[in-house]
């Protein structure tokens, strides 16, 4: 066995690893997808395009990540994962559609990070994009299948 090999293998087979994995790959082409629903965007340089979508995508796995562990705090246990109840489920997706609706308003009204573009529908009385609001309602479920199923098959594996 090679030296650091342990380490490694714990990392990958943790609960923090698969939900950021995971939230990174389906998060980056969503965030993509949205560009033409921003001011700006389609105009953008490439380069600068891609960066932006990127810091954005990381901000998805963040706030994946946290979700993850306030479900983690209320049920005690990080692995609530590899048994995950509908609660628990709608937790991750609440927390996340929160974090999401206060981020989007800060740097739309507060910040004016971004603007939404005219064909961007957006929520009344918030005024947040729906298609940020549809990210966090379709793509957590799909982040925690896809991490407990990679989980599950790590642990056949041992």
């Amino acid at each position: 066995m090679q030296a650091g090999y342990g380490p490694l293998k714990r990392l990958l087979a943790s609960p923090e690893f698969n939900v950021a994995l995971f939230a990174f790959l389906l998060n980056f082409p969503w965030e993509f997808l949205q560009v033409p629903l921003f001011v700006a965007m389609p105009e953008m340089a490439h380069w600068d395009a891609v960066l932006f979508c990127t810091r954005a995508t990381l901000g998805d796995v963040l706030i994946a990540l946290i979700a993850f562990w306030v479900v983690a705090g209320l049920r005690r246990h990080r692995s609530w994962l590899l048994r995950p109840d509908t609660r628990s489920i709608l937790g991750f997706i609440a927390i996340g559609i929160v974090i999401t609706v206060g981020l989007e308003w800060h740097a739309t009204e507060l910040q004016q990070r971004w603007q939404y573009a005219e064909r961007m529908p957006t929520l009344p009385l918030l005024g947040t994009g729906l298609a940020p609001l549809l990210q966090w309602l379709l793509l957590p479920p799909l982040i925690l299948w896809l991490a407990r199923r990679q989980m599950l098959g790590e642990s056949c594996l041992q």
